[in-house]
């Protein structure tokens, strides 16, 4: 299957040469494409380098810090018009383990969406702090109650998605740009008849540089997931 892997940055010039090596030496099929946030650090401009010597790199450059949901969305469009049939999403900051992006590619064998998962059997966590911990599995069961969602993981951003049934969204009705989008996502797909799989991974804290989740970004999960709740509640009365 035509593959693009997908990383957004804001900063990430001191973990991403390393991680686009790691990437594209565990998928030597795939292509890779990193959608940068104007960010100050010069990790465009890397991205400009690398692309003059490297034919399976892009780089889709943006004005400023919009948000990880609306650069997830420029990659999947990007995918779309570039005739690829699975996008993969990670984080650029070695949270997801490269090296599992293969397995994770395979379990898309019977399914349209494939999930890392922190929390299905096989999976865990390294280096969070208990009030993270905490904080991820409240989320995470929400939003499995709430959207009825069929998946252990609902707030990791270490997927892989058939582009055939992206086609179906319209990305303009979607409203998360933060983290939030990640439930949102799920939650749009399943509407949609979306078969789901997890395979596990080792989750680990960022080996550089500063953390993007906030208290913030908390919120805006929690308040998405009980909007989407009242929807889905509505939509089988």
């Amino acid at each position: 299957m035509k593959t693009l892997v997908a990383v957004a940055t804001f900063n990430e010039l001191v973990n991403l040469p390393t991680l686009v090596d790691a990437i594209e030496l565990a998928l030597p099929d795939a292509d890779v494409l990193v959608v940068d946030d104007n960010s100050p650090d010069g990790t465009g401009r890397w991205c400009d380098e690398r692309v003059q010597s490297d034919s399976r790199f892009a780089v889709l450059h943006r004005s400023g810090k919009l948000g990880l949901g609306s650069a997830t969305y420029a990659a999947f469009r990007d995918a779309i018009e570039r005739g690829y049939e699975v996008v993969a999403t990670m984080d650029a900051d070695w949270s997801h383990p490269p090296e599992r992006l293969p397995a994770l590619i395979a379990a898309l064998g019977d399914a349209d969406v494939a999930i890392g998962s922190r929390y299905c059997p096989g999976g865990a966590i390294e280096g969070w702090p208990l009030r993270r911990r905490v904080m991820s599995r409240i989320v995470n069961r929400a939003a499995r109650f709430a959207l009825r969602l069929p998946v252990g993981d609902c707030s990791g951003a270490f997927r892989a998605y058939r582009v055939e049934l992206l086609k179906q969204i319209d990305f303009n009705t979607l409203h998360e740009s933060g983290y939030a989008y990640l439930e949102e996502i799920l939650w749009r797909l399943k509407s949609l008849g979306a078969r789901f799989a997890e395979t596990p991974i080792t989750f680990t804290d960022r080996r550089a540089g500063e953390s993007k989740i906030n208290w913030r970004e908390a919120v805006a999960a929690a308040k998405l997931i009980a909007s989407l709740g009242w929807k889905e509640r509505t939509s089988r009365s």
